[in-house]
């Protein structure tokens, strides 16, 4: 039997197919910004939830029409959802009008689906591993070896989050101040909330940031998971795009990341995350994923 899954993110929403040996259907991303506005006033904006829904009942029809009906939808939704004040209200009128049932999932849980999914079909060092899950709202961190996750945090920097308290996510140029600034957030978070009992020996980073850098860095316009999903990308590679995001205007941001222009405006505080992690990890490169949160959901 077919099976699906939702991963409800801060910034886009995703939807996985699987047929009966695990092979992709359906693999579907769409970047709406449900948590934009939410750090200012705690709840969800009217015109993100809207959206939103129409994503979803979009995606139910789809699982439905490759054999999942949406009450087998593996739906969850991750950090902005735990801090929403409106999400539960939310997802029940989601659930009236799709027929989806989503789970808000803990951080700690959100990690764990981040582990099963982001090895997906990568050829990874013996050793300690660190999977970076980057999203619009926080950023988990998962440190295993083999198929086992061990230690594992939720760090509430993300993406979208820090766009909107340190850059501005209409922004059409970035102040060098406001860099320093984000950076300066960025390291006291990961100085407070993340150590490692080993340092890892690999650092594997999912979700539609690490992705669209390593499609930025590999020249691509459109998008070909070939030449992304396990490619990899250096520490010098990230400075050289945080310099270039800099500065670059809106509209430059949105020609850079060809392959997904509607997160032009977040990526410059997703590659400061991912570079300062790297220096965190004493690596100089990390490997990206297309896996994540959708497939882990379906693998555990």
């Amino acid at each position: 039997m077919p099976r699906a899954s939702i991963d409800i993110g801060s910034n886009s929403i995703l939807l996985l197919v699987l047929d009966d040996k695990g092979q992709r259907l359906h693999d579907e991303a769409r970047v709406v910004g449900l948590g934009r506005g939410l750090a200012a006033r705690g709840m969800f904006q009217p015109d993100r939830m809207d959206a939103a829904a129409e994503i979803l009942r979009d995606y139910a029809r789809t699982a439905s029409s490759l054999g999942v009906p949406p009450y087998e939808v593996r739906a969850v939704a991750t950090s902005a959802s735990r801090r929403a004040l409106n999400a539960r209200s939310f997802y029940e009128r989601v659930r009236a009008e799709s027929g989806l049932q989503v789970e808000i999932i803990s951080g700690v849980q959100e990690a764990l689906y981040t582990w099963l999914g982001a090895r997906h079909e990568l050829r990874l060092p013996d050793g300690p591993i660190a999977v970076v899950d980057l999203g619009g709202g926080s950023t988990e961190v998962v440190l295993g070896e083999g198929p086992e996750p061990g230690p594992r945090c939720s760090l509430e920097i993300g993406t979208v989050r820090l766009t909107e308290e340190h850059l501005g996510l209409e922004a059409d140029r970035y102040r060098p101040a406001d860099l320093a600034r984000l950076r300066a957030a960025v390291q006291e978070a990961l100085q407070a909330g993340l150590s490692w009992p080993a340092l890892p020996r690999a650092l594997v980073a999912v979700a539609g940031t690490a992705t669209t850098l390593a499609a930025m860095d590999a020249g691509l316009v459109s998008w070909d998971r070939s030449r992304v999903h396990g490619r990899r990308l250096t520490r010098n590679a990230l400075l050289g795009q945080i310099d270039l995001l800099l500065h670059a205007d809106r509209a430059e941001r949105r020609r850079l990341a060809a392959v997904s222009p509607e997160r032009a405006d977040t990526l410059l505080a997703g590659a400061v995350v991912l570079e300062a992690v790297l220096g965190h990890a004493r690596r100089d490169s990390l490997i990206a994923s297309d896996g994540g949160v959708r497939r882990g959901v379906l693998a555990g």
